[in-house]
């Protein structure tokens, strides 16, 4: 799998992270727990198997601010669930997804204009009976600013960073 993802400023990646520790120091699952290098909070504009960019993007756009606006939930198997920071749709964050998506090949369904969701992921398989815990304990109207976006390659477990700071 392969995606393009919208990465943070140091202080919102900071924010995000802490969500990730309060919810592990709970004893509720998290991205905390995941240490790779590679593994930081991020905005999916785009993911596929076979995922093609066009080599210049819509990096221009950057930095570009977010507003994370209340929790997200999506079912992730029997009595799982992602948990997520909803992230405020704007003209300037739709703007960006959909100029990527027009030099893209390969993405899934859900990710293309018109079906994706803007989030942030917090916890990928939180069992249904903790999820008002875990809300419960995320300050869940923040803003916040992408300063750099970069292609995940899971089947190599590289990140290539496509603008901003590396």
């Amino acid at each position: 799998m392969r995606s393009i993802e919208l990465v943070f400023d140091d202080s919102t990646d900071a924010v995000l992270r802490a969500d990730w520790a309060r919810l592990e120091a709970a004893g509720l699952p998290s991205l905390a727990a995941h240490t790779s290098p590679s593994n930081s909070p991020h905005v999916t504009l785009a993911a596929g198997m076979d995922l093609q960019a066009a080599e210049e993007g819509p990096w221009a756009a950057l930095p570009l601010d977010v507003t994370f606006s209340g929790a997200i939930v999506f079912p992730a198997g029997p009595g799982k669930y992602v948990l997520g920071r909803s992230v405020l749709v704007t003209g300037p964050l739709l703007d960006l997804h959909r100029r990527l998506h027009q030099g893209l090949s390969g993405a899934k369904p859900l990710t293309l204009p018109g079906s994706w969701t803007p989030h942030v992921t917090i916890s990928r398989r939180i069992p249904g009976q903790q999820l008002g815990t875990a809300i419960d304990l995320l300050d869940l109207r923040i803003d916040g600013r992408c300063t750099a976006a970069r292609l995940w390659d899971s089947s190599t477990k590289t990140v290539t960073p496509l603008a901003g700071p590396a």
